[in-house]
């Protein structure tokens, strides 16, 4: 019995593939795609989803100080001479920052490996924001999941393509 499907793909194309479907289904919830595709998928979310529901809590806050730069009400930096230069004036500011414990960092340097980058549009302007998805693993979806077996997507058929009687399916997170 075969490991997974090759999906009629070099290993490169099919590596790809299942890349971009993982990611797209971890960032809208929701994708239509082949029955034999969303298996595939399926095994790889679900996996990726579980490491983050064993590892969403293994962090340590840790206190950091740093200097920011001071800011005007418009926005820009706060500028002084000295010496007759003009040099921005920094103030410090102490944060917390979530520090990975060893298995929570191997986690997301495994999720790191499966997920793309995402972009998405910034409401009122032309800009888009990059969205990390192993912190939306961590933060959003595993919290959810907690409590929960395994199971963490659904299959429900859609019925056959039209142009190759495809059938096809909306893979979605339960």
């Amino acid at each position: 019995m075969a490991k997974y499907r090759k999906l009629s793909r070099t290993a490169a194309q099919r590596k790809a593939l299942l890349r971009g479907q993982v990611t797209a289904l971890l960032a809208n919830g929701k994708i239509v795609t082949t029955e034999a595709k969303a298996k595939e998928i399926r095994k790889i979310a679900e996996g990726l989803i579980a490491l983050g529901v064993k590892e969403k809590d293994n962090f340590e806050t840790v206190k950091v100080t740093a200097k920011v730069a001071r800011k005007d009400k418009d926005g820009k930096r706060v500028k002084e001479v000295v010496d007759g230069k003009k040099v921005t004036v920094y103030d410090e500011v102490e944060k917390e920052i979530k520090k990975d414990l060893p298995s929570r960092l191997h986690a997301r340097r495994q999720m790191l490996k499966v997920l793309y980058t995402v972009k998405t549009p910034v409401e009122g302007s032309k800009k888009t924001k990059e969205v990390d998805m192993v912190a939306k693993i961590f933060d959003e979806i595993a919290p959810k999941y907690a409590g929960r077996n395994g199971g963490y997507t659904r299959i429900v058929k859609i019925g056959q393509r039209k142009g190759d009687a495809a059938m096809e399916v909306l893979l979605e997170l339960v």
